[in-house]
């Protein structure tokens, strides 16, 4: 037995919905004394009967059907979550070659990098003392990275900006002038809200870096 659309019934209660709307109809339509209406209702009674012996397994094949719908619901998406998982490891593994070809270019590129002037130290010096606390102790653990003797984390900073190598210098130009950069838009758009928690690290900086100075000024 069909739908009217021609395209079958979805369940085993549409069925019986539509069974007995033709027999409720044949009965309506007909009088009472009519073998239409008696056989109707005869059969009617008939399919209510057959229905409640079968509507408990009905009820059972119904609620297995969610339960398998449910399982590949799961399933679509364990797999959607997987497809998701892998793409995201494949795309971690290309950022961090990208990453390690970076850090190699710039290693290059600080290898070639010219002497630092007096000046421009002096200018690093002073771009240092305005760093936030954070980049700060990036900064300090750039110099511990090429110093191992540095101690970035002390509470007292000695910091000889004459001795550190050429190489060290400019990892602490390109730094800065990066960190300063994002700083200045993050404090731009935060109506110009500075660090007031950063003095004592500035001061510790700046009177590291002075000292320098005086000692090669002496020299």
């Amino acid at each position: 037995m069909e739908a009217k659309g021609g395209s079958g019934y979805r369940s085993v209660r549409e069925i019986y919905a539509d069974v007995r709307l033709i027999f409720k109809n044949a009965m309506k339509y007909n009088d009472e004394r009519d073998d239409v209406h008696v056989m109707a209702k005869t059969l009617l009674g008939k399919v209510d009967e057959k229905w409640l012996q079968l509507l408990p397994k009905v009820d059972e094949e119904e609620k297995n059907q969610k339960e398998e719908e449910a399982d590949a619901q799961i399933d679509m998406q364990l797999a959607q979550e997987a497809t998701h998982a892998r793409i995201t490891k494949d795309l971690n593994i290309e950022l961090e070659k990208v990453d390690r070809d970076l850090e190699e270019l710039r290693d290059i590129v600080i290898q070639n990098c010219r002497r630092m002037s007096t000046e421009e130290k002096k200018k690093l010096s002073s771009a240092l003392t305005s760093l936030s606390p954070e980049d700060l102790d990036k900064a300090l653990l750039i110099v511990s990275h090429d110093y191992p003797s540095f101690h970035a984390t002390s509470q007292e900073v000695d910091l000889d900006i004459d001795s550190l190598s050429e190489s060290t210098l400019w990892k602490l130009k390109f730094f800065v002038k990066g960190a300063l950069q994002f700083q200045n838009k993050t404090s731009a758009s935060m109506g110009g809200n500075n660090h007031p928690h950063n003095n004592n690290n500035k001061r510790k900086i700046y009177n590291a870096l002075a000292k320098s100075f005086q000692k090669r000024s002496k020299k």
